[in-house]
C-alpha cells in the first residue's frame, strides 16, 4: 500500500517597507492572497522571526465555536466526584521573582 501525505511546501516572497504618514509600512505580495483591508496578526517570535497570519485564523476563534458547541445544559450536575491526590504546597520551585 503507498501512502503519501501531501505537504504545503514553505515558500519565501519577498516584501518591501515603505513609509506611510509617520508610520513603517509592509507591502506584501498580492500571492499572498490577502484582501484590502483584511486584518493580519503579526507575532514577534523569539527567535528573531516574525509570523503574519489572517485575524479570522486566531485560535481563541477556534475556542469560542468549541464552546459554542456545548449544550446550554453542559455541566449542569457538575463534574461529580473525583479524587484528588493530596499536594504539599510548600515544596517546590519559585516561579519568578524574589521570595
Amino acid at each position: 500500500m503507498n501512502h503519501h501525505r501531501s505537504v504545503k511546501a514553505a515558500h519565501q516572497l519577498i516584501a518591501r517597507t515603505f513609509k506611510s504618514g509617520n508610520s513603517m509600512a509592509l507591502r506584501l505580495p498580492k500571492a499572498l492572497g490577502f484582501k484590502v483591508g483584511e486584518e493580519v496578526i503579526i507575532t514577534d517570535n523569539e527567535d528573531g522571526t516574525f509570523s503574519i497570519r489572517r485575524a479570522d485564523d486566531d485560535p481563541s476563534a477556534s475556542l469560542d465555536a468549541l464552546y459554542g458547541a456545548f449544550s446550554k445544559d453542559f455541566m449542569a450536575k457538575g463534574r461529580g466526584d473525583i479524587e484528588q491526590a493530596e499536594r504539599n504546597w510548600s515544596e517546590g520551585r519559585s516561579r519568578g521573582g524574589d521570595a
